[in-house]
């Protein structure tokens, strides 16, 4: 009998929501191995107000930052299904000009920037914690809770290489069993000690936020640690869908950890000397080390997800312009978004060998990883107030506009209590944030520079193009490619190649790459092609953000669609401009960012590398540019 379509869509449906479990959910789903602990230690006597306030606390935060904040709003707010800051950026500046467009542009780099920052903490951080479950096993396992963690952590960003295509169906089951295992924990010692249920009452958070007002705005910065990965929930939007993730939250993920992270003040209720580490005293002796092994497991997991993220919030860097080309390799030929940057890796892998070495502890990490994580969070709420109210009026205006006033007033305070630990390790993810947002304006800032230089002695390409026919030089056979940034006007390649080859193709095609502010653009919308004169055409071809350009393949479809064209691979030639950046008698542009952008420009990737064009059918010509 064949599957009838109920039945095939609701398979598809559990194998995504299956698929959420191992790629979005890893990040908060390890969150309990420290985020008590780091919260309770910020007191020196934890008695059970303490324990029911701070789980109150950490109970709503959840309700009401992640369930409503982000699985019930912010993911409302997608490009074309696709998430994350760079794409709730494009929303939020679509139709807004002047400063206003200004302060969203750097808010929504600087949220990019911070990401990265996380993505340099999570598998430290993550990894870390779980190794140190040994150390409850026998104490004479602490000394190796460095070194393991940095084999574990070499290992890890090694295969990356590999792709995640050979694993990636291995990692639902493995965080379905991790969930499954944090809900029976927690299960086990809420019976023992029912009377922490009542932290599920907001008076609980309430009473505890009155009575110590100043300590309970600096443990804001510890709590927010159970809030990490929320926003992969969002970021991953595009790979599973939102039914799947919401269905996967609200049935799975969420009660799982309400009743591990109750579970654990449960056993401090009973057990206040528990606190040297809640998570793994939850089980019995003989399950310790079967937990620490499952947990080392899950915390790899959630690296995973960090490292991936960061990946692909690299490619969309690229594509929108924030960031030079770099290799981009695809690690499965099924699945589109398993891709690997090995610059980014290398990076990444050694950012986060320094970050255990330096702070060898969770503990140490935590102050770190508040920040980044709040950071972010701000910045995407701010974005998020500019697109969500957008074509309401009236009753529901004011209604969308006072819950996310709301909203962002809560992210203000979470992040303002990460500021008060800056000096704690805050300022690592900070400065790795001001650092890359340089680096991403500068990028941006110098490609437009350039633009604008050369667009101001360009030439219309079809009165050009056509006065070359009257009388050309001489004609040589085959197709010659120009690449420009600019349709409409004469490349600066032809204007050098006639002035040193002093020679004509027969037919002559200026390409085009756009890259649009959606992540997918459909084959109706590719390419566009115009005849310039009788040898000429103008062909301009559209990318999603979220797309590998590939030229080649391109040229081929243009091929089919207008056979007069002869693209046949071997008698074409491509030709590029390579720009090499000079200080300028009158400078537009600072020494020092200069000095920066044309050192990224130097070690971007190549447009042949980039593009997929062959290098045997590229003829580069140098031409230097002053800033």
């Amino acid at each position: 009998m064949s599957e009838s379509p109920t039945s095939s869509h609701s398979s598809s449906r559990k194998a995504l929501m299956l698929g959420a479990l191992g790629v979005v959910y890893g990040d908060i789903g390890t969150s309990p191995l420290y985020t008590l602990k780091v919260s309770l230690d910020e007191f020196k006597h934890v008695d059970a107000s303490h324990v029911l306030g701070i789980l109150s606390l950490l109970f709503w935060l959840l309700m009401v930052v992640v369930s409503f904040k982000y699985v019930m709003l912010i993911m409302r707010a997608d490009n074309r299904g696709e998430g994350g800051t760079l794409a709730l950026l494009e929303l939020a500046v679509r139709g807004v000009q002047g400063h206003k467009r200004v302060v969203l542009v750097v808010l929504g780099i600087f949220g990019a920037a911070l990401f990265y920052g996380d993505s340099m903490i999570t598998p430290a951080i993550s990894v870390i914690s779980a190794i140190e479950g040994m150390g409850i096993v026998s104490h004479s396992f602490d000394a190796w809770v460095v070194p393991i963690s940095l084999v574990v952590l070499i290992v890890l960003f090694a295969f990356q290489s590999r792709g995640t295509a050979s694993v990636g169906k291995l990692f639902g089951p493995i965080m379905c069993l991790w969930f499954l295992t944090l809900a029976v924990m927690g299960l086990w010692q809420i019976w023992l000690h029912p009377v922490v249920l009542h932290a599920l009452n907001p008076v609980e958070a309430a009473r505890f936020v009155l009575l110590r007002p100043v300590a309970s705005f600096v443990l804001l910065g510890a709590v927010v640690l159970a809030l990490t990965g929320a926003e992969a929930l969002y970021a991953d939007m595009g790979h599973f869908g939102r039914p799947p993730i919401r269905t996967a939250w609200f049935w799975i993920v969420l009660p799982s950890l309400v009743i591990n992270y109750f579970g654990q003040g449960a056993l401090l209720l009973g057990n206040p000397a528990a606190l040297e580490n809640p998570f793994f005293l939850m089980v019995p002796s003989w399950g310790l080390l079967p937990l620490v092994v499952l947990s080392g497991i899950a915390t790899v997991i959630a690296s995973q997800a960090v490292i991936s993220g960061a990946f692909s919030m690299t490619r969309q860097a690229v594509q929108l312009g924030f960031w030079p080309r770099m290799k981009i390799l695809h690690t499965s030929a099924a699945e589109m978004g398993q891709i690997y940057l090995p610059q980014v890796n290398a990076l990444l892998l050694v950012a986060v060998i320094v970050l255990v070495i330096a702070f060898r502890t969770s503990d140490n990490l935590a102050a770190a990883y508040g920040f980044a994580v709040t950071g972010t969070m701000l910045c995407t709420s701010v974005l998020a107030f500019m697109v969500l109210p957008r074509g309401t009026r009236g009753g529901k205006r004011a209604a969308w506009i006072a819950v996310l006033t709301v909203l962002l007033v809560i992210d203000l305070l979470l992040f303002s209590a990460n500021v008060l630990k800056i000096h704690e390790g805050g300022w690592l993810p900070l400065a790795v944030g001001i650092a890359v947002f340089i680096l991403m304006t500068t990028w941006r800032q110098g490609r437009r520079l350039l633009a604008e230089m050369q667009a101001r002695d360009r030439q219309p390409l079809k009165d050009f193009m056509t006065q070359l026919e009257e009388f050309p030089p001489a004609r040589v056979h085959g197709t010659a490619i120009f690449m420009t940034m600019s349709s409409g006007f004469v490349p600066p390649a032809l204007l050098h190649n006639l002035k040193h080859n002093k020679v004509l193709h027969e037919q002559v095609l200026f390409l085009t790459i756009k890259v649009a502010d959606v992540p997918f653009v459909s084959a109706e919308e590719r390419f566009h092609v115009e005849r310039v004169s009788h040898s000429s055409w103008q062909v301009t071809v559209h990318y999603g953000f979220k797309e590998d350009l590939d030229v080649p393949e391109a040229l081929r479809e243009v091929g089919e669609a207008y056979p007069e064209l002869d693209l046949e691979p071997m008698r074409t030639s491509y030709y590029l401009s390579r720009q090499t950046v000079v200080g300028g008698k009158r400078p537009v542009m600072s020494r020092w960012r200069r000095a920066i952008f044309a050192f990224m420009a130097r070690n971007g990737t190549r447009s042949t590398m980039f593009f997929k064009i062959p290098p045997n059918r590229v003829v580069e010509m140098g031409m230097q540019i002053e800033l």
